[in-house]
């Protein structure tokens, strides 16, 4: 349910806006959006696992958070990262 060190190194290089980048909001929704679609596909096959529903409804929650932020500070990124992350906001 959490994602690899490796995966996460590569989704940080992809989506940071600088070279030492790792806690701008297009990177934070990256990463919360990886680990929600590994949940998501958890829960295809543990479909009574509500423990771990509780932890996604908490990411998914974050991450409408973040974006919220960023529509409000600056509308282009944000339309640039749900194009980027296919969410259909």
């Amino acid at each position: 349910m959490s994602i690899a060190a490796a995966r996460k190194q590569e989704l940080i290089k992809e989506y940071a806006t600088g070279a030492n980048d790792t806690g701008s909001p297009e990177v934070q929704v990256a990463i919360l959006s990886e680990r929600i679609a590994n949940l998501t596909e958890h829960f295809k096959s543990h479909g009574k696992d509500n423990h771990s529903r509780r932890g996604l409804l908490k990411l998914v929650s974050q991450r409408r958070s973040l974006l919220d932020y960023l529509e409000k500070t600056d509308a282009e990124r944000y339309r640039k990262l749900i194009e980027r992350l296919g969410l259909r906001r």
